[in-house]
């Protein structure tokens, strides 16, 4: 009974870590956005040390997209292995 419990557990964290870092992205893009007056952008733009987000840590190998547009919605694959998340600004 308590392996089950677990796994929703670990599952349900990991989903809501996923989901904040998608959150965090978006917000990053949205500031690059109002400075650059672009409406896209890459990942290497938003994450780094002197970036709008210091680091990008994974919690389950999953795959962030490369870039990010303006009110599109941001898809995040491969959360452990099986499982997609969807961000929508």
């Amino acid at each position: 009974m308590a392996i089950p419990a677990f796994q929703k557990v670990r599952t349900s964290s990991q989903d809501k870590a996923v989901l904040n870092n998608a959150r965090q992205l978006a917000a990053a893009a949205d500031q690059y956005f109002l400075e650059n007056g672009v409406s896209s952008v890459s990942q290497g733009n938003l994450v780094g040390a002197t970036n709008y987000v210091k680091s990008l840590n994974l919690v389950a190998n999953e795959t962030y997209p490369a870039s990010y547009t303006q009110g599109q919605t941001i898809t995040v694959d491969g959360v452990a292995g099986a499982r997609t998340i969807t961000y929508a600004p």
